[in-house]
């Protein structure tokens, strides 16, 4: 008989223990870099421990980040406790509340970036072996996770909360509250005195809008792809829950470098499949279509607009969140987080369980025991009665966005929509035009040169789209742009158009009247002139200036690239 055939042991992963800091921690030349560390409170047995950076987004900014210096101090007990060395390190912070709608909102974007390459310049500089980030608002998500993929050592994404909702007369209110009632006061649907009540009621402490707005949609994005531990995307800010989760995280990361799992390990192209399903399962914010496409870039994925078509038809709406729903995260949090959604894809198939997470499980061994939500809970449905079948982050093609276009289709707003154009060059040019009563039911708004060079920086439609809503014309009125929505937007919208205008994409030759059709079902956004015509306009197209030439935004401008490619700024760079 012929030998038996063993079968060949799995080489184990070496351990990253001190992979990077000891070429700053040993022999007598690296005496000064021991001096320092000394000054800032190293002691002796500090040398031969792991180092993990703790990257903190807190300020005073935003109340999505107030609180987060508190979470990382208990991030750093963590990774002390669990005989790891943390040093701590903060990075910046923008707030999209605070700056939507006006001239600031274009640093937005940017500052995705800006957190990127800090993180990654301070741990790169100071040889960190792992690192904790903590984000709350919008960009820090994909920055925080855009820096872990190009640093590619062990590390965890911990998400810094949800806030609690205001209320008002027993309603629950959020910052989007406070958008829509500006646009139900401009039609004197409410009173001074109620729209000082909205403002003064809507955000009563720390955490990230408590919608399914682009935070809360992308930490969970983070956790399904398995770069958080179970529920961190599902906290309120200020909880137990939450400093058990920082706390979690230190040692979790310490527990990555012993095993030699990097986040290369873990983001895997199933990985974002998994994330996609769970982003339409929530009913996700259309960012998450950019920023998912910007984090795969970083981690070297091959991921594409057109994934989330082909992951969007086997992926339902299961989810009545805010701001096409009824429920706000803190509600979701209470009936369990995400923990038992994705359990109950992954029964059904749509989960890839074989995936690594930073538990340093399985997705699938991370669910095992994991409860279903109580009965009677209205806030997710069950999986034979959808919201939607399919997806609602639609990929639209046509001779309006040759490139594609996103946009963001709960079945609420109609499948198909056709109008006549009214066409604005600036977000500031369209807000105003819809509170005064020009734009009319019936009417496709055009804002373009908002791309991510034209604006700079692609700003967020939050004020236009919440006027319309305020307004009662959400569904008498598409809105396009090659601008991006918040996650509070809903109506029927479309954005993310490329080629953008500023680079002689088609939305730049649209006119005042022109027809225009947005149809979700066939997947397509056409402006309905001959393509003679379209043509002969856009021979006679000549780019406007560029409207920064120095600084920042200027910067972002030259190096940006098209937001069907995630908008990044290090796209295809060679040295010369």
């Amino acid at each position: 008989m012929p030998a038996k055939k063993t079968a060949k042991p799995k080489a184990k992963k070496k351990s990253l223990d001190r992979a990077y800091s000891s070429h700053i921690t040993e022999t007598v030349a690296r005496a000064p870099s021991r001096a320092m560390l000394h000054a800032v409170g190293f002691k002796d047995a500090d040398f031969r421990k792991s180092q993990v950076g703790i990257a903190s987004t807190w300020s005073m900014v935003t109340p999505c980040n107030m609180h987060i210096d508190l979470l990382a101090k208990e991030a750093g007990k963590g990774v002390d406790a669990a005989g790891g060395k943390s040093i701590e390190f903060n990075t910046i912070t923008i707030s999209d509340g605070i700056s939507m709608g006006t001239e600031g909102m274009k640093y937005s974007l940017v500052s995705r970036e800006v957190i990127a390459d800090s993180i990654e310049t301070v741990v790169g500089c100071e040889m960190m072996d792992g690192v904790v980030t903590i984000g709350g608002c919008d960009k820090n998500m994909p920055g925080c996770m855009m820096a872990i993929a190009r640093l590619n050592r062990p590390a965890v994404f911990v998400y810094g909360g949800t806030i609690m909702p205001g209320r008002l007369n027993g309603k629950n209110l959020d910052i989007v509250s406070v958008f829509e009632a500006v646009g139900q006061h401009a039609q004197g649907a409410i009173s001074d005195r109620t729209l000082k009540q909205v403002e003064t009621k809507a955000i009563p402490g720390p955490g990230s809008c408590g919608g399914m707005y682009t935070a809360n949609t992308m930490a969970s994005a983070i956790e399904a792809m398995g770069m958080s531990l179970p529920n961190s995307s599902a906290q309120a800010a200020i909880s137990k829950e939450k400093s058990k989760d920082c706390r979690d995280a230190g040692a979790a990361v310490l527990n990555l470098i012993k095993k030699g799992i990097r986040p290369s390990d873990i983001m895997t192209k199933k990985a974002f499949e998994n994330a996609i399903v769970v982003v339409n399962a929530l009913g996700g914010s259309t960012n998450a279509v950019l920023h998912l496409l910007a984090i795969a870039y970083s981690a070297g994925i091959k991921l594409s607009i057109d994934d989330f078509t082909r992951i969007g038809k086997r992926s339902p709406v299961l989810a009545d969140l805010k701001p096409s729903g009824t429920y706000v995260m803190a509600e979701l949090v209470a009936i369990g987080g995400i923990v038992p959604l994705m359990k109950m894809l992954l029964n059904a198939g749509m989960l890839h369980g074989d995936c690594l997470t930073v538990t340093g499980k399985t997705v699938k061994e991370n669910l095992r025991g994991a409860r279903s939500y109580p009965r009677g809970q209205k806030i997710v449905m069950p999986l034979d009665k959808p919201i939607k079948k399919d997806g609602h982050l639609v990929i639209l093609y046509g001779n309006l966005a040759p490139d594609g276009a996103v946009a963001k289709i709960t079945g609420k707003e109609g499948m198909k929509f056709t109008g006549r154009a009214r066409v604005y060059d600036s977000e500031e040019a369209a807000l105003k035009r819809i509170l005064d009563g020009t734009v009319k039911k019936g009417d496709v708004i055009v804002i373009r040169f908002e791309g991510p060079r034209g604006g700079p920086g692609m700003r967020e439609m939050l004020a236009p789209t919440s006027a319309v809503m305020g307004k009662g014309l959400g569904e008498d009125v598409a809105l396009i742009t090659d601008g991006r929505f918040s996650g509070g937007s809903h109506g029927f919208v479309v954005g993310h158009i490329t080629p953008e205008a500023q680079v002689g994409g088609p939305l730049a030759i649209v006119k005042n009247g022109d027809p225009i059709t947005i149809d979700a079902t066939k997947r397509q956004l056409n402006l309905d002139l001959p393509a003679a015509e379209i043509k002969k306009r856009l021979a006679k197209f000549k780019a406007p200036r560029p409207r920064y030439t120095k600084g920042v935004l200027a910067k972002y401008a030259s190096a940006v690239s098209s937001a069907s490619k995630g908008a990044v700024t290090d796209a295809d760079l060679e040295l010369s």
